[in-house]
Order: structure tokens, then C-alpha cells, then sequence
């Protein structure tokens, strides 16, 4: 290996360690809206009596 791709690979290291956190954090935050989106969207369709209906 050659020296930048060590030094390439040694800062995506650390990118890592220092934003690894944060990212898993974002990510978890942007599951639970998506969540919420769906279940609000299947009880709207439940209270117009679209239960299944595509």
C-alpha cells in the first residue's frame, strides 16, 4: 500500500469513529418518522372506511 491510500484510509477511520454515532442516530430518528408516517396514513384511510382498499 502506499502512503495516501494508508492516509486515505486512516482518516475514513476516524470520519467514522467520530460520526458513527451521530449517523446511527439520524438514521434511528428517520426510521421512527417514517413510522409514524405510515401508521398516521393507515388510520386516515381507516376513518374515510378504506380499509383496503387500493
Amino acid at each position: 500500500m502506499n502512503v495516501e491510500l494508508v492516509r486515505d484510509l486512516a482518516m475514513a477511520m476516524v470520519v467514522g469513529r467520530v460520526f458513527g454515532a451521530d449517523v446511527r442516530t439520524v438514521l434511528r430518528r428517520l426510521a421512527a418518522a417514517q413510522v409514524r408516517a405510515g401508521i398516521s396514513e393507515l388510520a386516515r384511510d381507516r376513518e374515510r372506511g378504506g380499509e383496503g382498499d387500493s
